[in-house]
């Protein structure tokens, strides 16, 4: 398995995830692939699959893609955030990403998106008291 971000980069996107999910009841994932042959979001929407990210109980879940080979990224909202959010949402984030990734700072410009996801997706989905982390934090890579 080839890793794109080293362990201290890994560890930063990873604090940034459980910080952003102290904020919302949303969950939030990171996946790098490589080798894609098919566009980020095509892409993206089988990983969200495969990763049960479709099977959150308020299908809250948020997935960042980075298909590296084909130097580009998806973000992908389940069905109930984009019933409630506006059709602009992403943009924020996407432009943070492009930003940081143009310098080629790839784990500050996740980092930073995740944690203002967590910011925004707390008037959607306050996290609860009760709230159960239902997919890891951790970083996938493609098998």
């Amino acid at each position: 398995m080839v890793r794109f971000f080293n362990k201290e980069e890994e560890n930063r996107i990873v604090t940034a995830i459980r910080e952003a999910e102290l904020a919302t009841s949303g969950e939030i994932r990171v996946h790098v692939e490589v080798g894609a042959r098919k566009p980020a979001l095509e892409v993206a929407k089988r990983i969200f699959h495969e990763l049960g990210m479709d099977d959150t109980e308020d299908r809250n879940g948020v997935l960042i893609l980075l298909a590296v080979d084909r130097r580009e990224f998806a973000i992908l909202g389940d069905e109930g955030i984009n019933k409630v959010v506006p059709k602009d949402f992403w943009d924020d984030e996407r432009d943070l990403m492009q930003q940081h990734f143009r310098q080629g700072d790839f784990a500050t410009g996740i980092e930073l998106a995740v944690q203002q996801i967590g910011r925004n997706l707390k008037q959607y989905f306050p996290y609860q008291s009760d709230d159960v982390n239902e997919l890891p934090d951790e970083i996938s890579y493609n098998r």
